[in-house]
């Protein structure tokens, strides 16, 4: 009898190393796939610059990547609760964001910019004042739209809320980052992209504060990437130059 029992704990004891094992493979990235083109929805699948990215972070330090759709503002919570491992959601750094979670080198340059109906008379970030502008809730666009004196803001869970919005006239303009906007103004005959930029700023991967070993090895294949040219091969593929 008690040989069985610690035969059975044996077992118990290996089913849970390899459950522990098979967790402890899989890298979770968190991220909102409304955010063309750096992720988006593609049938059953999230793509985009970012998942492309974070696939051959996977591969090259042995684990398997696992793509977690929430909302943009949940997302940092995730990583600070273990939900996920990583951020990678077309983030910016901030000084307001690196108090919560600490951020890998930069992998890509990216802007604020500015979308207005065609007809607008909104030419540059200065006659954003006494305008009501859209935002997605927790955006760096978010952030910055609280400096404009006399704006209302109108918060959206998605982008695509924000512009639609816009197209039907309930807003003025919408702040939201260059590429999507692009690919927002492309898809739309009503709207526009005001030429000069609102702010310039920088993308990384967020990780948990106490987890440096992974931070250190997203860094190390962050430079093997940039430097085999396999991140500008990625961010190419998804945004032709003009």
């Amino acid at each position: 009898m008690k040989r069985s029992v610690v035969v059975l704990m044996a077992v118990c004891m290996m089913l849970g190393l390899c459950a522990c094992s098979g967790k402890s493979n899989k890298l979770v990235m968190a991220t909102n796939a409304a955010f063309p083109p750096y992720e988006s929805v593609e049938g059953s699948q999230i793509v985009g610059i970012d998942p492309e990215i974070a696939k051959l972070i996977a591969d090259d330090i042995g684990r398997e990547l696992v793509i977690e759709d929430m909302a943009f503002d949940s997302i940092i919570a995730a990583v600070q609760t273990g939900k996920a491992d990583i951020a990678m959601a077309g983030m910016t750094v901030t000084e307001d964001r690196k108090q919560n979670i600490n951020f890998s080198d930069p992998y890509t340059e990216a802007a604020q910019v500015i979308v207005v109906k065609s007809d607008s008379d909104v030419e540059s970030p200065d006659d954003l004042e006494g305008k009501t502008i859209g935002v997605q809730i927790g955006t760096t666009g978010d952030i910055y739209a609280e400096d404009i004196e006399g704006a209302t803001i109108e918060r959206y869970s998605k982008y695509f809320e924000a512009i639609n919005a816009l197209v039907q006239g309930k807003i003025d303009a919408v702040i939201v980052d260059r590429e999507p906007g692009k690919v927002f103004v492309s898809e739309n005959a009503e709207l526009k992209m005001i030429d000069e930029e609102f702010t310039v700023e920088e993308y990384a991967i967020g990780v948990a504060k106490e987890n440096t070993e992974l931070l250190d090895q997203i860094n190390a294949s962050l430079k093997k990437l940039k430097e085999s040219g396999k991140i500008d091969e990625i961010i190419n593929k998804y945004i032709t130059a003009e």
